[in-house]
């Protein structure tokens, strides 16, 4: 099941994202920080956050989909820290599957 988040306004410099993640980002889905940022920048649809039993985290994960500036589209996947700051966990191009959960549910 997918639940609808808030909308939220993030600052970049808010923006935390591991050593490993970034690794990850770079060799497997080939994607940079800065498109994570423009593709925050960019969203126009809601927030979800993932309730599946296997996905469920505290504080809970969210996600959205959205494009960067020259229209790559890419699901971002963080957590909200208390301190106000987003913790990037994943960032890819979005299969079939989520873009059409994304359509209906944001």
């Amino acid at each position: 099941m997918y639940i609808q988040g808030a909308t939220i306004k993030v600052k970049l410099n808010n923006l935390i994202i591991s050593n490993r993640i970034l690794l990850k980002l770079k060799s497997k889905h080939n994607v940079d920080v800065n498109e994570i940022e423009e593709c925050f920048l960019n969203r126009t649809k809601g927030l979800l956050i993932d309730t599946r039993l296997n996905h469920k985290t505290t504080p809970p994960t969210y996600w959205f989909i959205s494009s960067t500036n020259v229209g790559r589209e890419l699901k971002i996947v963080y957590i909200e820290l208390p301190d106000g700051r987003y913790e990037i966990k994943s960032a890819y191009a979005p299969n079939p599957t989520e873009v059409r959960i994304y359509a209906q549910y944001a």
